[in-house]
């Protein structure tokens, strides 16, 4: 493919962003466009549930660049445009009536909110957090007396929560495990986060189902449940999860498998086409397996790595998944993935009741021929100088 062609990104999230900017960091001077699909320069995504939703922060502050960088560096953003055609073999891509002609091609589609039926099919009032313009609706529905349901004991449930706790709104969280965040941390660490939310005031209901939902009589929801009496509110927000956005790829023929499959070079099965962010599931080179995932801080490493390769550099994904949250007086930040095989054991050091505190989740395997445990995953709450020390714990054996 001619060096005259563009480079292509499809996406207007972080790692859309992230990757622009460190292609021109990089000393990529070519022609690059951007194909976004919502109307607005590419942004990134955890003040929707955080700063933003609580009104701290302007929506101005989510965007990884002003207007003025993008024409500053000769950056073609396309905002409103979705891409509706990608052929590997010809190197282009459609949107609407126009073909383009790439050099290489990023895929960075993201991941769309886990519908919920019961929810859809009653037309109740209902949030799906994932665009600015989910975020800014549902920040008008966070005020003193308003009654918030939410289904998903999950991060975003959770972040949401908080929000709506301190706007003074009556908040009840649907959680079908016995506790929240029970699969990610385990039940003795998801246990504190269940009783920060209580102790602020949130009606936490876990090992519950829900069996239907419908309008109540006051133009919220009513939800019933299949062991209790019925929750009615006057706004249900559904945070179950999310689905990679895969579709683009799947009809082109490439590789997919909870998201779009990559080696640890970002690199798709199709040749010049690579894949970032949320949407791609990517051969691990440190972790040794396909991981997929849905955090601020894989997106920025997915666009560095991805800017290097789409110029023919030959840089591999290598930093250990990473997230954080902020919810009331708990600041927390995780690194690590204990993935299919879980673990076996948590170490938890600190001040548990002054939220100042270290947990390690560790794993029993063999090590030459005896049984050692390997850290998996490690986390601290408010100890803000902690996260270097934890990371290089993780992946070492005590």
């Amino acid at each position: 493919m001619s060096t005259d062609a563009p480079i292509v990104i499809v996406g207007g999230g972080l790692a859309a962003g992230t990757t622009v900017t460190e292609l021109r960091d990089q000393g990529y001077a070519g022609p690059l466009v951007v194909l976004a699909a919502e109307p607005h320069l590419p942004y990134e995504r955890p003040p929707l549930s955080k700063s933003y939703l609580m009104g701290k922060d302007p929506a101005e502050k989510a965007l990884v660049h002003d207007a003025d960088w993008y024409a500053e560096h000769d950056v073609d953003v396309r905002t409103g445009v979705r891409v509706t055609a990608i052929d590997p073999e010809a190197h282009t891509v459609r949107a609407g009536d126009e073909e383009l002609v790439y050099r290489t091609l990023l895929l960075a589609t993201g991941a769309e909110p886990r519908r919920l039926a019961l929810a859809d099919d009653a037309g109740v009032p209902t949030t799906y957090l994932r665009t600015l313009e989910d975020s800014t609706a549902l920040k008008d529905e966070l005020r003193a007396g308003r009654r918030i349901g939410i289904i998903g004991g999950g991060w975003i449930g959770l972040e949401v929560a908080a929000a709506a706790r301190e706007a003074g709104a009556k908040v009840v969280v649907l959680e079908m495990a016995s506790e929240p965040l029970l699969g990610v941390l385990g039940e003795e660490v998801a246990r504190i986060f269940a009783d920060l939310h209580r102790r602020h005031g949130v009606d936490l209901r876990t090992g519950v189902r829900v069996g239907s939902i419908e309008p109540s009589g006051s133009g919220g929801a009513r939800i019933g449940l299949e062991d209790g009496e019925p929750v009615e509110v006057d706004h249900l927000v559904v945070g179950v999860g999310a689905v990679p956005s895969i579709e683009l790829a799947e009809e082109a023929g490439l590789v997919v498998g909870d998201g779009i499959r990559t080696d640890a070079r970002l690199r798709t099965s199709a040749p010049d086409v690579f894949a970032a962010g949320d949407v791609a599931n990517v051969d691990h080179p440190v972790l040794g397996r396909a991981i997929r995932v849905e955090h601020w801080d894989t997106a920025i490493q997915h666009g560095k790595v991805a800017a290097a390769n789409l110029l023919g550099g030959d840089r591999t994904v290598e930093t250990l998944p990473y997230f954080f949250t902020d919810q009331y007086d708990l600041g927390m930040e995780y690194v690590g993935s204990p993935g299919p095989d879980g673990f076996d054991r948590v170490e938890i050091a600190g001040d548990v009741p002054g939220l100042n505190f270290r947990v390690l989740w560790l794993r029993r395997e063999d090590r030459d021929g005896e049984t050692a445990e390997r850290v998996v995953a490690g986390m601290h709450v408010n100890d803000w100088d902690a996260i270097d020390e934890i990371r290089a714990q993780v992946g070492t054996f005590h």
